[in-house]
């Protein structure tokens, strides 16, 4: 275990590859199906995919228009010239024995990611390149499935700009929010639409120099993410502090564990043996072609947050909102057509649901995934209508609604988009305002010898007792008075 005294020695450097999957309907450089979830092992391949003599790629457009519209998420240029370069190796699952990729003239070029807390992380270039296979391992042999091969990525290369744990796992969450959010990927953590690599060093604070840089492969979890980065970091202070002496390489994260596992020595662009590949032209686009993929752009979560800062609410709440795309659509609605007050209410009650839903069993929190295994893009995730949620929010201001029972009517409303007031109406929810009434439940508590010694209390000039004369008032009202008009009745009362 590493001491806090000895860590604080050492400034580590992150920096993270993020393999997106594109949303396209077929493959990088065939017309095959891109969905392969679920499906037989080799059943979604072409005769490119087995790289059988005499099969030439083609270039999938669509593929092309989403790393357009990533680009653009990410504040990046787009090249108007891009081309495919051949990175050779060796690997069971790679018929072609090279994979094609972007090494020198990709099509995004640098750009940033702003974290929630002010933090920049610059990007350094993103490119298109094709995925293998998959190799399942069994004992002595292993299994290939082609479904993967050719699969659309883009590979978003950041600086290493992060030199925490908590802030590799918060540029993880954001760009995973800007890619869906710009419809880029479906986002699916569990599918793979999205793996990141994590390349840690440490150095003594005050070095120019980086210390030496291993790479964890293959993570699809925020929360490892972060578990691996901070793992790593206390594995090379524990190393340098032994004088132990490491070479760059890569490692796999085991989850079960904890910890970080040697996979092989780390490859360098010259053992890849990169050149430029004969068989896809280079892609050229004019200012008006990147114009035209990035028109009609959603609103990015920067811009919600920008929009939500009026809202005057704790991050948390705004970061639980932004995790669903449709909330935040559904809020901005709402603050468009109401006021700050109705807004906020709301917003908080979202927040409350996301935490809730997220304590089940039928949603991976960790995935921040709403959608399952749809699209981010579709709006078929059924949610209480703008007007309804105003309406609840307003009935809450003007205290026709408990705070507890507009929480219980907004739960139903997730359910099946009803009228407020009725629901309210069909659970006897809706507060009491009447005065008179009111009244006479505040004079049979005073009356009560429960509330004597509250109601003396009070006399007393010890206002607090208040709150409990008020609860007594509540229990006897089954929660119906208004609060605030018993409060006041309260006070003419015994003051």
């Amino acid at each position: 275990m590493i001491s806090k005294e000895t860590r604080d020695k050492y400034l580590p450097t992150i920096g993270i590859e993020c393999h997106v999957q594109l949303a396209t309907k077929t493959k990088l450089f065939g017309g095959v199906d891109n969905d392969a979830r679920e499906a037989e092992p080799n059943s979604k391949i072409s005769a490119g995919d087995y790289a059988l003599p005499g099969m030439l790629p083609y270039l999938n457009h669509e593929a092309v228009r989403l790393a357009a519209r990533a680009g653009k998420a990410l504040n990046s240029k787009i090249a108007k010239v891009s081309s495919f370069d051949r990175k050779h190796y060796f690997y069971p699952d790679l018929p072609r024995g090279y994979q094609l990729s972007q090494m020198f003239y990709p099509i995004i070029l640098a750009g940033y990611v702003d974290l929630p807390n002010g933090e920049r992380v610059r990007i350094n270039h993103a490119h298109l390149e094709d995925d293998a296979g998959k190799l399942t391992h069994h004992g002595d042999y292993s299994l290939i499935d082609l479904n993967r091969a050719g699969t659309p990525l883009i590979e978003i290369v950041s600086e290493p700009d992060m030199h925490s744990a908590a802030d590799a796992k918060s540029y993880a969450q954001e760009l995973w929010q800007l890619m869906t959010y710009a419809g880029v990927t479906f986002g699916n953590l569990y599918y793979g639409n999205m793996r990141f690599d994590v390349n840690v060093s440490v150095a003594p604070v005050g070095a120019k120099k980086l210390g030496t840089r291993i790479e964890v492969k293959n993570i699809n979890s925020f929360k490892m993410v972060e578990r691996a980065a901070e793992h790593e970091i206390d594995r090379q202070i524990e190393m340098i502090e032994k004088g132990e002496k490491f070479v760059q390489a890569t490692r796999g994260w085991d989850d079960v564990k904890g910890k970080t596992v040697p996979q092989r020595d780390k490859e360098n662009a010259q053992d890849y043996r990169y050149m430029p590949d004969p068989d896809v032209p280079p892609i050229v686009l004019t200012e008006a072609d990147i114009a035209e993929m990035q028109k009609d752009m959603p609103m990015l979560p920067p811009e919600y947050r920008a929009k939500f800062a009026a809202l005057g609410v704790d991050d948390s709440v705004i970061n639980a909102v932004l995790a669903d795309q449709n909330i935040a659509k559904k809020l901005a609605q709402i603050l468009e057509n109401s006021d700050v007050d109705t807004a906020r209410r709301v917003a908080n009650w979202f927040a409350s649901a996301m935490v809730i839903a997220s304590d089940s069993e039928a949603i991976q929190s960790d995935n921040l995934d709403r959608h399952g295994d749809k699209s981010p893009r579709d709006d078929k995730q059924k949610l209480p209508s703008t007007k309804n949620l105003i309406k609840l929010s307003q009935m809450t201001g003007e205290n026709k609604l408990s705070s507890t029972a507009a929480k219980e009517v907004f739960t139903e409303m997730l359910n099946k988009d009803i009228d407020p007031e009725k629901i309210a109406e069909a659970k006897n929810l809706l507060q009491v305002s009447d005065t008179n009434e009111i009244e006479k439940i505040v004079d049979e508590v005073l009356a009560d010898p429960a509330a004597a010694q509250a109601v003396a209390d009070i006399k007393n000039g010890e206002l607090k007792a208040i709150g409990f004369v008020i609860g007594l008032v509540m229990k006897k009202s089954q929660g119906k008075a208004n609060p605030s008009i018993v409060n006041k009745i309260i006070k003419e009362k015994l003051q």
